[in-house]
């Protein structure tokens, strides 16, 4: 389905339309052609489906009705900016599903209370990476000031994508799960942090990285993303 953004005429338009993809990056708005990628069931598509339909048992298993209003009400205290980066409304079953997909994924417990702190959690705008070929890792530099450092539970969630051409200066996605960083009120974690790369990668090829930060709470920041070139 399209967003679409009326002005004098047609603002902006995301999403497809009868074949069409719509979207915009840096020099502007774009048109494509839609794609329907072959679906191999390969294991991390296993997994999503299978994070997916335990989030979706939780919500009406376990979840009492008093807790699944309380999401209700953290949702409509709470905005998120959609793709034509407008603030709107979710469901509580929207926030309750991005925080425990989150959660599932990188396999820690579910949230089931919601927020009382009507807030996302906060982003990192110090976030940089640097990756080593030699190790085939890479380097993680945060701001060791932000709360969910001392927050037990807390993490700093990071997705690796695969290694790009070093041409390529934006990447969206997909994202495959690279590690985390969790707070400690005892031991706080230090920056740098060096996690394992979830893909083999040469020098020169260019890595993106999202992350999002995940209070004990439940509450989930909007993701941001940081790139580099590989170093030997």
């Amino acid at each position: 389905m399209a967003l679409i953004k009326l002005g004098g005429g047609v603002a902006d338009i995301r999403g497809s339309i009868a074949g069409t993809v719509f979207s915009k990056n840096r020099y502007g708005s774009y048109a494509r052609n839609l794609t329907v990628p072959v679906n191999p069931g390969s294991p991390l598509q296993t997994k999503i489906r299978a994070v997916m339909g335990q989030i979706r048992a939780a919500w009406f298993n376990q979840l009492t009705q008093a807790q699944r209003e309380a999401w209700a009400t953290y949702a409509a205290n709470v905005q998120v900016q959609n793709r034509l980066g407008e603030s709107i409304t979710l469901t509580g079953w929207n926030h309750f599903a991005r925080s425990a997909a989150a959660l599932v994924y990188n396999d820690l417990d579910i949230v089931a209370d919601a927020p009382t702190d009507y807030s996302l959690a906060e982003q990192d705008g110090t976030l940089s990476i640097t990756a080593s070929e030699a190790t085939q890792e890479i380097s993680v530099a945060f701001d060791d000031s932000l709360s969910w450092v001392d927050e037990d539970n807390a993490h700093l969630l990071i997705y690796a994508s695969r290694p790009q051409n070093p041409t390529v200066n934006f990447f969206k996605g997909p994202y495959q799960i690279a590690g985390k960083i969790s707070g400690n009120s005892t031991t706080p974690p230090t920056s740098p942090t060096t996690i394992s790369a979830p893909f083999e990668f040469e020098e020169g090829q260019k890595l993106f990285v999202q992350a999002r930060i995940i209070r004990a709470d439940g509450r989930l920041s909007a993701p941001f993303r940081v790139g580099a070139t590989a170093e030997a």
